[in-house]
C-alpha cells in the first residue's frame, strides 16, 4: 500500500502553466511505476504521463511537448509540469503508483499509461483551463 497525496491544481487561462505534486509514502519494492492520470466528467480515466524507478518516461500524444513528468526519489515526490495548457486539459488529475512484487523481476520497456496497471491512487486535484 502506497499513500499518495496530490497538490497544485487550480485554474489558469489557456496558454498558461501549472505544476502538480504528489507525495508518496514508502514503496515496498525496488521497481515501481508512477503516473499521472486525468478524468473529465463523462469520460474514462486516461493516462497522461508515467515514469518508472529507472527514470524512463511515457507521455500521451495529447500532452507530448507540453507536459513533463519528473520525480525526486530521495523525497518520494512525483511532479507534473504542465505548460501551454488548453481548455481540453481541464479534468481531475490523479497520481497513481504501481507497487507490485512482479516488477522486481523486470520493468517494461516503457512505463504504462494503462490505469489497470496501477494499484494505488491519490484523491485527485482539479485543473481547470479557461479559454
Amino acid at each position: 500500500q502506497v499513500d499518495l497525496v496530490e497538490s497544485g491544481g487550480g485554474s489558469v487561462q489557456a496558454g498558461g502553466s501549472l505544476s502538480l505534486s504528489c507525495a508518496a509514502s514508502t514503496f515496498s519494492f525496488t521497481n515501481y511505476y508512477m503516473g499521472w492520470f486525468r478524468q473529465a466528467p463523462g469520460t474514462e480515466r486516461e493516462g497522461v504521463a508515467a515514469i518508472d524507478s529507472d527514470g524512463d518516461t511515457t507521455y500521451a500524444d495529447s500532452v507530448k511537448g507540453r507536459f513533463t513528468i519528473t520525480q525526486d526519489k530521495a523525497k518520494n515526490i512525483l511532479y507534473l509540469q504542465m505548460n501551454s495548457l488548453k481548455p481540453e486539459d481541464t479534468a481531475m488529475y490523479y497520481c497513481a503508483a504501481a507497487d507490485n512484487p512482479v516488477l522486481d523481476y523486470g520493468l517494461a520497456a516503457q512505463p504504462p499509461l494503462n490505469r489497470y496497471e496501477y494499484n494505488n491512487w491519490g484523491q485527485g486535484t482539479q485543473v481547470t483551463v479557461s479559454s
